[in-house]
């Protein structure tokens, strides 16, 4: 019979390889965990939670304009882009510990460091070979950049939660809901928005009249969307940066974002084999 330092061996700490590790661990099975980035994976650090942080944020913008209507006076706020990012780098850091509680408290082996396959049973974590019955590999995805002049100057949404102080002018390429979201947050911020987007109409796969409804909306606060526009090439200047468009048009800007696909691993999912018999016998 074969000797296995694991029952199960789960690449990746986020959301969906905490889970499988913790179910797996409460099963009885003996199971490890290794992450080379942080734990949480996208939606904790750079995904759903700071991102939702920074949609707060932005809404304030229009509810302190509103508040004189509703008998407040004397209101005169200003925006600390800085604090912003270090209440969320301090929310992050506290979920991270959750995370790792979790993993702890179910039994589950951590590895902070990067693992990769050598076989179908062996993973290499730092300069160890463990030997597993099962190995699950959950490592997401990660943002990708089109093959374009200029790349080198876009920033991801990965980025866009670390920058060092807030552009004032933002042009952000894409159509789907993270851009959509990116181009709100933005605006609500004070930032002067620019959305381009290769199609005619944004979001989409959603539904039609959410669709049209959004973007007149978004145009109406003060959004400038660009629809059936791509960007062809990127330039640095002395202020900043200027995107060449393939309709003929120039656009200047601070800080170029760029959200138009998501480059996602093959995600092997193999339960042990114990695991296995645990659940088909109603454990």
């Amino acid at each position: 019979m074969a000797h296995y330092d694991y029952d199960l061996f789960v690449i990746g700490a986020g959301s969906g390889g905490v889970r499988a590790a913790r179910m797996a661990a409460g099963l009885g099975v003996r199971v490890a965990i290794a992450e080379n980035r942080y734990l949480g994976g996208t939606c904790v650090n750079v995904g759903c939670v700071p991102k939702k942080l920074f949609v707060y944020a932005s809404h304030f913008r229009e509810d302190f304009s509103a508040a004189e209507d509703f008998g407040w006076s004397g209101i005169n706020p200003e925006f600390d882009w800085a604090h912003l990012l270090a209440q969320k780098n301090q929310e992050i850091s506290r979920l991270q510990a959750v995370y790792d509680g979790l993993l702890k408290n179910s039994g589950v082996i951590l590895f902070e460091e990067q693992a990769s396959l050598v076989d179908a049973h062996t993973v290499r974590v730092g300069n160890q070979l463990l030997k597993c019955e099962r190995i699950l590999v959950v490592t997401g995805g990660w943002p990708s950049v089109p093959d374009i002049p200029g790349k080198e100057f876009v920033v991801t949404s990965n980025e866009m939660f670390a920058l060092e102080q807030l552009p004032k002018r933002i042009t952000i390429v894409g159509g789907g809901y993270i851009a959509v979201e990116f181009a709100g947050i933005m605006h609500g911020l004070g930032v002067q928005t620019t959305l381009c987007y290769r199609g005619d109409k944004i979001l989409r796969g959603f539904d039609e009249d959410i669709r049209d409804f959004v973007a007149q909306e978004m145009q109406k606060k003060g959004v400038n969307i660009l629809f059936n526009t791509d960007i062809n090439v990127i330039e640095q200047n002395d202020i900043g940066f200027i995107a060449h468009t393939g309709q003929d048009q120039l656009l200047e800007s601070d800080l170029i974002l760029h959200i138009t696909r998501v480059r996602v691993r093959l995600n092997v999912i193999r339960l042990p084999l114990r695991t296995r018999k645990l659940i088909s016998e109603g454990n």
